[in-house]
């Protein structure tokens, strides 16, 4: 996780998701908010998306 001069907070997967595209659909694997806790909230909204995407958790 970072803060950006701005004052923006981002924070990037250490490693990529499966077939990773980064700037297609969900899950990506950086991404930004700003807050630290709505940073929190879209980083577990990336991990609930590639479990669905990957066929791991029920829609």
């Amino acid at each position: 996780m970072i803060r950006s001069d701005a004052g923006r907070y981002w924070a990037s997967r250490e490693r990529p998701f499966p077939n990773d595209t980064e700037w297609g659909a969900p899950p990506f694997r950086t991404v930004d908010a700003d807050t630290l806790d709505d940073l929190q909230a879209e980083v577990g909204r990336q991990e609930t998306a590639a479990r669905q995407a990957y066929g791991q958790e029920s829609s």
